[in-house]
């Protein structure tokens, strides 16, 4: 069984969440979007959380948020129940759309939070469904740059506006493959940290290094 994770108000998690059997969700995702974006307005002000980023998959969502209040499980529990009612009405369907919890990873240090950053905007151009981080249109990352408006509400991004052209940059250069592994593999621990190469005898380059 899994260990929950405790909620510590004042660092983020990344949470992340599949459709039953990874299908596809049914309607258009644009339908899909605009459902998580109302959700994510009203969460927002109901439970007081704080939202980093969001990117929305045609399977699945990767978000990454703060929980002040500690509430992380009644906030995403009454997300993810009204988004399943909310998405199965328009698809006709009467199973869960979701076919799992939420999986969620306590970030602890800014360095993580990078790598998670990045991972989660590049999941549409590792997946081919992009060019470029800032033109997948189901991401908030078109609204923070301003390419589009938003409904999602964010939390200042010191991270990206630190410099824009170069965290773009950034964004967009493509990680080796084993160390894109290595960020989703600890993005699938309880707390974010990045596996040693079986055998090494140092910790993972990345502890240290720029995903």
């Amino acid at each position: 069984m899994r260990r929950t994770t405790e909620v510590i108000p004042n660092l983020p998690f990344h949470l992340c969440a599949r459709t039953n059997e990874r299908t596809d969700f049914g309607p258009p995702l644009h339908v899909v979007w605009s459902h998580m974006e109302n959700y994510l307005h009203f969460i927002h002000h109901a439970y007081d959380i704080r939202i980093h980023s969001f990117v929305l998959m045609p399977n699945h969502f990767h978000l990454i948020a703060r929980f002040p209040a500690g509430n992380l499980g009644s906030a995403m529990n009454y997300f993810m129940r009204e988004t399943s009612k909310a998405i199965a009405r328009d698809s006709g369907r009467e199973n869960h759309i979701w076919g799992t919890r939420v999986f969620r990873s306590l970030i602890r240090s800014p360095h993580y939070f990078s790598h998670a950053y990045k991972y989660v905007y590049r999941n549409p151009v590792e997946a081919g469904l992009s060019r470029r981080v800032e033109e997948y249109f189901f991401s908030t990352l078109p609204s923070l740059i301003g390419i589009k408006h938003g409904l999602i509400p964010l939390e200042e991004d010191e991270f990206l506006f630190d410099d824009v052209a170069a965290q773009l940059e950034w964004l967009n250069h493509s990680p080796a493959e084993d160390d894109r592994l290595a960020v989703k593999a600890a993005l699938r621990r309880n707390e974010f940290s990045i596996p040693r190469t079986k055998g090494a005898q140092r910790a993972h380059p990345l502890e240290i290094a720029r995903y």
